[in-house]
């Protein structure tokens, strides 16, 4: 296991991917504060959340996650007019 800053790991990315490559964790730190851990998709820790799990399966070919990452746009309100509460207990009449 590998501990370095964020300064080093953007100066050195290739050479820290290569090592996580070959299955060796590299724990990230901010001001010797632990913030990321790289390690190679197929060592998925059991607690990984929902993200890591999904870029694991995406890995394995097991799942293909989209391209296009834009949220959803937001529902618009209906303007005026009378609720669907109401509609519904008219018709149900």
């Amino acid at each position: 296991m590998h501990i370095v800053g964020v300064r080093e790991l953007k100066n050195r990315l290739t050479h820290f991917l290569s090592l996580s490559r070959q299955g060796i964790p590299v724990i990230v730190t901010d001001r010797n504060r632990p913030i990321a851990v790289i390690h190679r998709l197929d060592q998925v820790e059991k607690t990984a959340g929902t993200e890591e799990r999904l870029a694991s399966l995406a890995h394995r070919n097991r799942l293909h996650l989209p391209e296009d990452r834009t949220p959803f746009r937001p529902i618009r309100r209906a303007r005026g007019g009378r609720k669907a509460s109401e509609l519904i207990l008219e018709e149900r009449r």
